[in-house]
């Protein structure tokens, strides 16, 4: 019997949908800077991509200078993860009304940062440095490191002339004279340090814990609860490796961020690496770093860290 046109048609229309190539899933997008030590290895390696072909995702990566331009990419939608970010980071996206989530931390370093004097300055004590010139990144970890540490000195941040660069023009200005102290965090820190013989005058301990954390848009984080659970697992997997195997994740990351790896080595003892959930609880820090940037007047409104969402990450 013949087959109706309209079966016949139907029957095309279906192969033809069948026979179409599944779109593909959109890739993960990353934001990351030279210091994002767990986020440049995975890179190296290629095992997050690997972890995720499973579902079909491919991973896109995008370079920036420092934490708070990585945020504002976020916000902007042009990518949906950050790599870690200092603790204060996420306090001035906050304060910009950006929609994000937190998804991880590393646990506190607070060595990893510091404020940085030539080895010939005449500078001794925090206190010295009322009315000069610091040079600190906007928005970033060693922001509220000077402002605690001249608070500790009984000074306010507007008792000094800041100089906002990226930790490369921070450097350079400190070694040309055009500042007079540098707040820095590692690898840049230690490598100042090893190759220019620049002074810690102030560190992190007892002033700033130094949290790092990772976050995603609002909107990516609620809907992609599995690849998040793939990357929290990668990085967990990977702060763990960097700690039992210095020398070897050294000699990677040297070539990455064309240092010594005995710079690199010395950087990496600084830091935790020990990736973790995000707690409620574990965010009290945050409440302070906002409300110290707040009275320096720093912040354009007052900023409630706890509003943020926090993802979790499923029990394993």
């Amino acid at each position: 019997m013949p087959t109706p046109r309209r079966t016949v048609l139907a029957g095309l229309a279906a192969s033809a949908v069948l026979g179409r190539p599944a779109r593909a899933a959109a890739p993960l997008r990353i934001g990351y800077q030279r210091s994002s030590t767990l986020i440049a290895l995975l890179r190296q390696d290629g095992s997050l991509e690997q972890a995720l072909s499973a579902q079909g995702i491919g991973v896109s990566w995008h370079e920036f200078t420092s934490g708070l331009p990585i945020m504002e990419a976020l916000n902007a939608g042009s990518i949906d993860v950050s790599a870690d970010v200092a603790d204060t980071v996420p306090v001035f996206a906050q304060a910009a009304s950006a929609r994000i989530t937190y998804v991880a931390q590393e646990a506190a370093s607070p060595e990893a940062q510091a404020i940085l004097v030539p080895k010939e300055s005449t500078v001794r004590s925090v206190a010295d440095l009322k009315a000069k010139r610091i040079a600190v990144t906007k928005g970033a970890g060693n922001h509220f490191l000077v402002l605690a540490a001249l608070k500790e000195a009984g000074l306010s941040f507007r008792g000094i002339v800041p100089a906002y660069l990226s930790p490369a023009d921070g450097r350079a200005a400190l070694e040309s004279g055009g500042v007079e102290a540098w707040a820095a965090w590692d690898p840049f820190l230690t490598a100042a340090q090893k190759q220019a013989g620049a002074r810690v005058l102030r560190d992190g301990s007892g002033l700033s814990r130094y949290k790092r954390y990772y976050l995603a848009a609002e909107s990516y984080a609620a809907a992609n609860g599995p690849v998040l659970g793939v990357l929290f697992a990668k990085l967990a997997q990977t702060g763990t490796w960097v700690k039992v195997n210095p020398a070897e994740a050294a000699t990677r990351l040297a070539a990455l961020w064309k240092l010594d790896p005995e710079i690199v080595l010395a950087a990496n003892a600084h830091r935790s690496y020990r990736v973790e959930p995000v707690t409620r609880d574990g965010l009290s820090e945050q409440q302070t770093i906002a409300d110290a940037f707040r009275a320096e007047g720093l912040l354009p409104r007052p900023v409630d860290t706890a509003a943020l969402g926090i993802w979790t990450p499923p029990v394993r």
